[in-house]
């Protein structure tokens, strides 16, 4: 049988299988918090593999292995940004984050402030997830057009279909169990076929070194200005996610959330050093190869190093990858849409708008599922529209760190941070970091070179955190029953004036 083919098939049967437990975890879906956050029962094996899979995404696996291609050993340090950011958040504040029983970052913010100004929050989280979503969408079509010959919208559209059904239907339950299978894959796909496999094939770390130049073997090689980039954008960015935050949600007890979570950081690092190292071997291995763009590496040493059928499965890796990112940014865009946009914007018109649903949660779990179901159609839409969404996510990565990312961990370890002060460090933020993404971009000798600036979010940080400090200083502190009530709920009591839950569900 031709390899091809058997690659496809392997292809189509894991898809197949990505449905299948979406149908599996529409069993467990009873209520609203089993919908969004897995009824917050997983334990140490679920959530680390969960949480792993979200964040290794596109980008870290086929994006890892390009970056050692064209960069050698320093190419890991995209994907080590990202282990590391997972690895801070689980130790610092991942065990504070759990006992909050919320859902959203926004909603910290209210219960940390008591100011219905934070709530702008929403809108800067909502563009952020849904980019992220669309990103991770589109990133299918580099593995189905090669793979099965589509033309891109059809692939981008098939493969958002896929995440879209087996989100709609279970959930976080169904993207949980999906993610299992996906953190299998990955795991077996990176570290137990493609690394001995094209290591193998360039005679390993000598016969590597005896081909390539020596700058390949140089931990800083990708440029120091690079890695700061990296860890300044998605180190920090990690921290304050809500794609990340509603994983940590979902850990049955803070220990869970706290050592699952730095057990998955630590994978993501192996995973970097690992996807740099297959880079690097293929370099030597594919010479004979003419490849156009450093994202192709990935296909080419399935296709070319590996026997019939492991191919197929390294492919799935891939596509596995790009779907846990997806499918976690889909249900966090269609949560914060729910819980955080529609009743701010309603605000604006003097509408009161309730989302719980107590007396009726298969009614909830209905309306969350209609919010999945319009934004994921959005979302796969906007990645077959626009030829640059990583553009798109940039400006809304930028705003997210340089906005809100002061505002957030402030709350968190500042007591004397006010919620005046963290509305105005969130606008100070957000205004800077577009202001000169803007001036940048105009006086840029190239389109996008404003947007992939790095001084934006650095002015953006700077600005925001300025504002946060002289106005927490300047302001009267926090209200002492809203203190109260916080530091309760961080020590995982409910509220003085209503059960957590009820305080905050969607």
């Amino acid at each position: 049988m031709d390899v091809s083919v058997i690659n496809i098939a392997i292809v189509v049967v894991y898809l197949l299988a990505m449905l299948a437990f979406g149908w599996w975890g529409k069993s467990r879906t009873k209520n609203n918090s089993d919908f969004l956050v897995a009824g917050r029962r997983l334990g140490p094996f679920l959530y680390t593999g969960t949480m792993a899979a979200v964040v290794l995404g596109g980008a870290s696996t086929v994006g890892g292995v390009g970056l050692g291609y064209k960069f050698g050993i320093s190419g890991m340090w995209l994907v080590v940004a990202i282990g590391a950011g997972v690895l801070l958040l689980s130790l610092l504040f991942a065990g504070t984050i759990q006992k909050l029983k919320i859902y959203t970052v926004s909603q910290m913010l209210t219960l940390r402030y008591g100011s219905r100004a934070t709530e702008a929050s929403g809108i800067v989280m909502l563009a952020y997830t849904l980019m992220l979503c669309a990103t991770s969408t589109g990133a299918y079509a580099t593995i189905f057009v090669v793979l099965f010959g589509l033309d891109r919208a059809l692939a981008i559209a098939i493969g958002g279909a896929i995440v879209l059904v087996y989100s709609t239907v279970g959930g976080m339950w169904s993207i949980t169990l999906a993610d299992q299978v996906q953190f299998v894959i990955k795991t077996v796909g990176i570290f137990f076929l493609m690394l001995p496999f094209t290591m193998n094939a360039a005679g390993g770390l000598d016969g590597i070194r005896s081909r390539v130049d020596e700058s390949f073997f140089q931990i800083d090689g990708i440029g120091l200005q690079t890695i700061i980039t990296y860890f300044v954008v998605y180190t920090l960015g990690l921290l304050i996610g809500q794609d990340i935050w509603q994983r940590v949600f979902t850990a049955k007890t803070p220990g869970v959330a706290r050592w699952g979570g730095a057990t998955a950081g630590i994978y993501c690092i192996l995973y970097g050093v690992a996807g740099a190292l297959i880079g690097m071997a293929a370099s030597v291995a594919l010479s004979n190869i003419e490849i156009a763009a450093k994202d192709d590496v990935y296909a080419e040493v399935a296709q070319n190093l590996l026997p019939v059928g492991i191919g197929g499965l390294v492919l799935a890796a891939a596509v596995a990858a790009m779907m846990s990112t997806a499918s976690g940014a889909l249900i966090a865009a269609a949560t914060v849409a729910r819980a955080d946009v529609l009743p701010f914007v309603a605000s604006w018109f003097g509408k009161d708008i309730s989302t719980e649903d107590t007396d009726n949660p298969e009614h909830d779990v209905k309306a969350n599922r209609i919010w999945v179901l319009a934004l994921g159609i959005v979302a796969i839409v906007i990645a077959i529209i626009t030829k640059d969404v990583v553009a798109a996510l940039t400006i809304a990565y930028d705003i997210l760190v340089g906005g809100l990312l002061v505002a957030i961990l402030g709350g968190l370890v500042w007591k004397r941070g006010t919620g005046i002060a963290a509305a105005a460090s969130m606008a100070a933020g957000s205004v800077v970091t577009l202001g000169t993404m803007i001036i940048l971009e105009i006086n840029a000798k190239a389109p996008l070179d404003g947007i992939y600036a790095n001084e934006p979010i650095y002015y953006g940080l700077i600005a925001s955190a300025v504002v946060y400090i002289a106005v927490s200083l300047a302001t009267p502190p926090t209200d002492p029953l809203v203190m109260r009530n916080w530091q309760r709920r961080v020590s995982g009591q409910e509220s003085e004036e209503a059960p957590a839950e009820a305080v905050t569900a969607p």
